[in-house]
């Protein structure tokens, strides 16, 4: 039985696990991420690693937040890490004996959607991942699409909309201002701005302030300023996959991140308004539009089995 070990690195914490050839994972471990010493960053992804040697793992991949180059190594620019341009994946290799590759966290989580998940059943896949930001991967006949130079799949940094709201890559308008997480307690602040007494139970579910549970609550007992918050998102989302699809034309959109724990809430507004933005629509074969499968667990699953197969 081959074994692998898959690193999720996050902001505030490491994650590691021994996964095995079906996608399982057969023991863990966790650690807090160092926020300003690289070296102290570096010494905590191998000391997650080096605390799974024993099981039998042969070898190691790390899924990591912002741009990795090509080679699979090193991080050109990491997010909210204290490692920038560095190398990363030779370092871990030297600080542990296994071999190590690199890849980008949505990335590595899309791959394991495509594996064992949501779009098991699929060659071709898009998954979006909907969280405080939009990210995403790009599974074509079978192949992870990185780009050229490490930096393709940048889903959420496509412009939508002219002037739109400023990013946090510098941009404006990008589709992750328009369709995250973060996007969804905008479209309830301006509303509640506008109409308080239309936002009393947002804002009484989230003690006085607008928050994403509290509007993913209030819309889940019917309020009328919730949902209509849910379906401006649908529509921008919509507009993503259609992008997308005109583009790659996958079998399966997969919805992961957090902001698809509201399910039907996030699915069945987007699954109405796809087909009203899709070019051509009544003239081609819909993609299939799904929510994730593997939760949190996608980052570490797809990681390991990356740094077996490729």
């Amino acid at each position: 039985m081959t074994l692998s070990i898959g690193v999720d690195v996050g902001g505030t914490k490491v994650a590691a696990g021994v996964v095995n050839e079906q996608g399982e994972i057969l023991q863990r471990v966790r650690r807090p991420t160092p926020r300003q010493d690289s070296e102290a960053f570096i010494a905590t992804i191998a000391a997650c690693v080096n605390d799974l040697k024993s099981s039998g793992a042969t070898t190691v991949g790390i899924g990591q937040a912002g741009y990795i180059a090509a080679d699979r190594d090193t991080l050109i620019y990491g997010t909210n890490v204290p490692l920038q341009n560095g190398r990363l994946g030779s370092r871990i290799a030297e600080l542990t004996g296994m071999p190590v590759v690199v890849e980008n966290d949505a990335n590595a989580a899309a791959w394991a959607e495509y594996r064992f998940g949501a779009a098991a059943d699929a060659e071709s896949a898009v998954v979006v991942t909907l969280g405080t930001g939009l990210g995403g991967g790009i599974i074509m006949n079978g192949n992870l699409l990185r780009g050229a130079f490490g930096f393709g799949a940048e889903i959420g940094h496509i412009h939508m909309v002219p002037n739109g709201p400023l990013c946090g890559c510098g941009s404006r308008g990008c589709w992750e201002v328009m369709g995250s997480g973060s996007a969804l307690v905008r479209f309830a602040t301006e509303r509640a701005a506008n109409y308080p007494s239309g936002a009393a139970r947002i804002l009484e579910l989230g003690e006085g302030r607008v928050t994403g549970p509290a509007v993913t609550a209030a819309a889940q007992e019917g309020d009328e300023m919730a949902l209509d918050v849910f379906n401006e998102l649908a529509h921008w989302n919509a507009i993503g996959l259609a992008d997308m699809a005109t583009i790659f034309d996958p079998e399966i959109f997969v919805i992961a991140g957090g902001v698809s724990e509201a399910g039907s809430l996030v699915l069945d507004p987007l699954v109405r308004e796809f087909p009203e933005v899709l070019p051509v629509a009544k003239y081609r074969t819909l993609p299939e539009i799904r929510l994730a499968r593997l939760g949190n667990d996608a980052g570490i699953i797809g990681a390991a089995d990356l740094s077996t197969i490729e």
